[in-house]
């Protein structure tokens, strides 16, 4: 059983290396994205009600939502779980002494390994599609609903926008350069399903993308990531970004050489859960809008 909705939002972080790096991302939204955590202040937060009562009421109706296995909020959060649940082979433990100081970068090199472009790829796209389909979930939409989707995505913000920001600065730039979006979808364009077959987060994810077989799945998250391209493009281009100023940004918190950005991203890879850290936060806002248009 996973855990509570209330649980999964008290126990945010209210600092980390995830924390840090959404922070740093603030230069491409600015203002966007608060870290808000703790369960009772994100209902404060959201409705800006101070009636403890009623803070009561929305809350025990949030939960109730939440636990109906007929809306799609649990599985909407299995998904960001799920697209962010690599090997964290750093522990949380390692780091945890380095916040407040910059980490040096090198001393982890050892302990990762850059993945192949082809598995960057695949990566990218999965987290793009788990979006979709999260985002189909939480409004008790089609799975497929890509039109939607894709409309809604330039109306996202807060912690949603960071996110997708994240996204395209961590899984799209810094590991596959400044070409990512013409550089996946060629790649996406030449892979079998047996390839996309081996990854392990698709394993995990499959039953939850449309498609009944690996070659429709393979489509259908190409058809994703084309009906993405367009916004992302907009985000670098309005935003001017490259490998290296983002990486400018993230100077801030660690010291990063440019040659090696395939292992930055590697790191960041196992070091953050930037996907599952915002996504609770949609997820506990979106209840609360619910549970206070309801009550």
């Amino acid at each position: 059983m996973s855990k509570p909705i209330f649980e999964l939002v008290d126990q945010l972080p209210t600092s980390s290396l995830t924390v840090s790096l959404l922070n740093a991302l603030d230069f491409v939204a600015p203002g966007e994205w608060q870290n808000t955590v703790g369960f009772v202040n994100t209902i404060k937060t959201v409705t800006g009600e101070t009636d403890e009562a009623l803070i009561q009421q929305i809350g025990e109706r949030a939960i109730y939502l939440y636990n109906d296995k007929s809306q799609g909020y649990q599985r909407a959060m299995w998904l960001y779980q799920t697209v962010d649940g690599t090997d964290k082979v750093l522990g949380a433990a390692a780091l945890a002494n380095k916040i407040g100081e910059k980490i040096p970068l090198l001393g982890f090199l050892n302990s990762v390994t850059p993945k192949a472009d082809k598995a960057q790829t695949i990566d990218l796209c999965l987290k793009v599609v788990a979006e979709l389909v999260a985002f189909c979930q939480i409004n008790g939409i089609p799975g497929d609903s890509i039109g939607d989707f894709v409309a809604s995505l330039g109306e996202y913000s807060g912690e949603s926008l960071i996110r997708m920001v994240a996204l395209v600065c961590v899984d799209g730039l810094i590991p596959l350069g400044p070409d990512f979006i013409n550089k996946a979808l060629s790649m996406l364009n030449q892979m079998n399903p047996q390839e996309l077959q081996q990854n392990s987060t698709f394993q995990t994810m499959q039953d939850a993308i449309p498609g009944n077989s690996a070659g429709s799945k393979l489509n259908f998250i190409g058809e994703s990531f084309d009906a993405v391209k367009g916004w992302m493009s907009g985000v670098v281009i309005g935003n001017n970004l490259n490998p290296q100023s983002v990486v400018s940004h993230l100077q801030g918190f660690m010291e990063i050489a440019d040659d090696k950005l395939d292992y930055l991203a590697a790191f960041l890879d196992v070091a953050t859960n930037y996907y599952e850290h915002t996504g609770t936060q949609t997820l506990a806002r979106r209840l609360i809008e619910r549970a206070v248009a309801e009550i």
